[in-house]
């Protein structure tokens, strides 16, 4: 009797094991890294030059099909339409970097599946750096000290899409980025209103 009770449990144990092991996660952590485009809020002025932009993400299931996702990263150049003509006629370059952060929800195909296709919709902050070359000395003081009135933290909206491979705890993420900055002051005075980014990345993490 206690040789068929052991057997039993055994028996038992095995199976929440394996049942454990094939459970589907519904969470991930990767890096990514991708491309910036299209900047400017006047096209006809320019603003289609591409920049590298990286950052980090996390996404955590609420249920089956809907994540709550998290992101941090810095967009290398988002620089309103006047700053290309500056870079384009003059020695002087001039860029507009962004650090930001940001959070939301992703609707997300079943995790059951190793090919899954999201759509997601973030807010967040950016704070806006303005960089500057081309001068030296006291001249490229004087003027550093002046583009610090565009150095500002102004709201984010974003949303995108994209697709999700994942094998075993490996996740390959490709998708696309649309992130509209909510400019104020004088940075929005330069670039003719908000800021309007588009950005195409690729991520790889792991699930756990």
């Amino acid at each position: 009797m206690r040789s068929v009770f052991l057997a039993a449990a055994a028996l038992a144990v095995c199976s929440l094991a394996s049942t454990a092991q094939a459970q589907p996660t519904n969470r991930s952590i990767q890096g990514f890294g991708g491309i910036t485009f299209g900047t400017s809020s006047t096209p006809v002025l320019g603003g289609t030059s591409s920049a590298p932009t990286f950052g980090g993400a996390v996404a955590a299931g609420l249920l089956p099909n809907l994540q709550v996702v998290g992101e941090f990263g810095r967009m290398s150049d988002i620089k309103p339409p006047l700053f290309d003509l500056a870079d384009e006629y003059t020695p002087v370059g001039l860029h507009v970097a962004a650090w930001y952060g940001e959070a939301g929800v992703r609707w997300i195909a079943s995790p059951h599946s190793s090919i899954r296709p999201y759509g997601e919709a973030t807010a967040g902050w950016a704070r806006l750096n303005t960089e500057i070359s081309g001068f030296e000395g006291a001249t490229y003081e004087a003027i550093e000290e002046g583009l610090g009135f565009l150095n500002r933290t102004d709201p984010l909206l974003g949303v995108g899409g994209g697709v999700v491979f994942q094998t075993g705890a490996l996740v390959v993420d490709v998708g696309y980025r649309y992130k509209k900055i909510l400019a104020s002051g004088l940075a929005a005075t330069l670039n003719g209103g908000d800021f309007h980014v588009n950005d195409v990345r690729i991520g790889v993490g792991f699930s756990f």
